[in-house]
């Protein structure tokens, strides 16, 4: 019977030091699942924060991307639309009355002369009998004679004798430098 107390004693130091094995490597086991647990928490968190971060970089280069989009469709517009006044300014103004393009002929004409002295004009064709009229009815234009036409909507070149030197009195210049100098007013009145 001894026999069979020890067997019996050794079996159920075995049995406890099993269930102590068990209950420790469940014990173990329960803390590497939690600290796993606490990892993929973590990392999920971090990953939901750079895509976060990700999403709100992404999407303010998308606003910026559409605003500077719509600012150039919108600075498109302007420049068509002042593109379109411009030309109908030129437009009315070679319209005007031909004793409009007369007098402004003659005019042009004889400060031309005042600067160059003697030489030639350019003008349109339409301006032609206009620049005849000045130089036979001028005494101020007697060094100056018509060299031919040009492709402008009104107006005069005037060319020096030598050809050193030319002075573009044409309308098209003339609203230029007036449209340069009044490209923000009238660019705040159209859109102000």
């Amino acid at each position: 019977m001894a026999l069979d107390a020890v067997v019996g004693e050794i079996r159920d130091k075995g049995i406890r030091e099993s269930e102590a094995i068990k209950s420790e490597a469940k014990t173990e086991v329960s803390a590497i699942l939690a600290e796993a647990r606490e990892q993929v928490i973590a990392i999920k968190m971090a990953a939901e924060e750079e895509a976060n971060r990700q999403r709100g970089y992404i999407m303010a280069q998308e606003v910026a991307a559409a605003n500077l989009s719509v600012k150039r469709e919108t600075l498109n517009a302007r420049k068509d639309v002042l593109d379109e006044v411009f030309d109908r300014v030129v437009a009315d103004i070679a319209a005007l009355p031909d004793e409009f393009h007369r007098k402004a002929v003659r005019e042009l004409c004889k400060s031309a002369a005042k600067e160059l002295g003697e030489g030639v004009f350019y003008c349109n064709e339409r301006d032609v009998h206009s620049v005849e009229d000045a130089l036979s009815s001028l005494k101020t234009l007697s060094g100056f004679s018509l060299a031919g036409t040009k492709d402008i909507t009104g107006g005069i070149i005037a060319e020096s004798a030598d050809g050193a030197l030319q002075l573009d009195c044409s309308y098209s210049t003339f609203i230029s430098e007036v449209w340069e100098s009044g490209l923000k007013d009238a660019s705040d009145i159209l859109f102000g």
